[in-house]
């Protein structure tokens, strides 16, 4: 590994292939001193990264590519949205989309081994197809990052060249939940028993449900992310001290941050592995807890598109929903409001009119209950939808459209 200044960095740059792709660090990880130096001296490209935040490049010629659409993609003019679950998502820089440049947001090494810190995700996979066509691996190396383990760890010897510089990491300070995601964290947290290994996201619902469970023993975590949750869990004392919390990037506040630098009972993982069902499916007592744009009278779940736009994509619903309904004692929850606020309509439909996301849920849990699904025939979950999920405003529509569609 050569360390050079931004402006080697740009003087190889400019020995690339037209219109290379360039696979970067995505979520709140980019590295965006590499990202300006790219677009400084590259005419045309293709940026790949998952759900990115806003300020990517949107010039003519920068392709922006993903299999996960972030906040910061969703109008971006050079949008170019690569169906995929997220667990198969590594096996496609070896096949179609196959990178010229991969760029990595790290901490500095210890014992000659750099670390990717808040980001594993895709990033091996992308680094070993990378390096299989001799392309070029940059490590953009940042004293602010935290040093993680397991996947993470990437030894010097695979990164061709540094760039090294400080800044701030992106944060997301935790708020208050608010009453129907407390109300709906309440409910799935209900369904929780100790021992269970938990997958949950970020934001209001998941914020609440862990915080509905810190009078629990024995939680683990095996999960695609995590936030500020974990720490309240961890002063409870309601983690199973005696295993590793498991997750593939992680996102929050400075304080997580600090508590996970260096900290070996956080494994950083491959997307391969955290989102492998059938590795899910070994976890002990495993319970998903997701969301969605919209269900429908079917149970089908549609957290990617709005009319007929991409807004995010399969991501790793799937994945975990697949693998914990076959974990021993395992279930799976689509958690949401009954009523979107913004768009101030019912989030219960009767048909989808949007792609199925995904199907098969334990349970849809709404402010108003819980509504269960796997193992019930299609006509009592479509009760249970309506009567136990739907907000009251609409449940005598719901009935009506029901019929109409032999669910009654």
């Amino acid at each position: 590994m050569k360390t050079v200044t931004v402006a080697e960095f740009q003087s190889r740059l400019r020995t690339l292939p037209p219109n290379p792709r360039i696979v970067v660090s995505g979520n709140m990880s980019i590295p965006w001193e590499a990202v300006r130096a790219v677009d400084e001296c590259v005419p045309a490209y293709v940026l790949h990264a998952l759900n990115a935040p806003p300020g990517l490049p949107d010039r003519e010629g920068v392709t922006v590519e993903t299999c996960f659409v972030g906040a910061g993609m969703r109008r971006h003019p050079g949008l170019r949205y690569v169906p995929s679950r997220l667990s198969l998502v590594p096996l496609l820089y070896g096949r179609t989309l196959s990178p010229e440049v991969v760029l990595l947001h790290c901490a500095p090494p210890v014992d000659g081994q750099l670390s990717l810190g808040l980001e594993v995700n895709v990033l091996p996979a992308a680094v070993e197809a990378c390096r299989a066509r001799g392309g070029l691996v940059v490590a953009v190396v940042n004293p602010r990052m935290p040093y993680t383990f397991g996947d993470a760890q990437i030894p010097v010897e695979q990164v061709d060249m540094a760039v090294e510089i400080e800044a701030p990491l992106a944060t997301h300070q935790p708020v208050a939940p608010d009453d129907h995601s407390r109300a709906i964290g309440q409910l799935v947290a209900s369904q929780i028993l100790d021992g269970s290994t938990m997958q949950l996201g970020i934001g209001g619902v998941p914020d609440a449900t862990l915080a509905a469970l810190v009078s629990r023993k024995g939680i683990r975590v095996w999960t695609e992310m995590f936030s500020d949750g974990v720490l309240a869990l961890d002063a409870a004392g309601a983690l199973d001290a005696n295993h590793p919390l498991i997750t593939s990037f992680v996102f929050g506040s400075q304080d997580l941050y600090d508590w996970i630098d260096r900290n070996p009972r956080v494994r950083m993982l491959r997307t391969e592995k955290t989102n492998d069902p059938g590795l899910i499916a070994q976890q002990r007592q495993m319970t998903s807890v997701n969301t969605a744009l919209e269900v429908d009278l079917f149970g089908q779940a549609n957290a990617s598109r709005i009319n007929a736009r991409i807004y995010s994509g399969f991501g790793g619903q799937t994945d975990f929903i697949v693998g914990a309904l076959h974990s021993p004692g395992g279930q799976s929850f689509i958690a949401l409001r009954s009523w979107h606020p913004k768009a101030d309509v019912s989030t219960i439909v009767p048909l989808l009119g949007e792609p199925v996301t995904s199907f098969q849920q334990s349970a849809v849990v709404t402010e108003h209950g819980i509504a269960p699904l796997w193992g019930h025939d299609e006509r009592e979950q479509c009760r249970a939808i309506i009567e136990c999920a739907a907000h009251p405003s609409v449940r005598a529509e719901l009935w009506e459209e029901a019929g109409a569609l032999g669910l009654a």
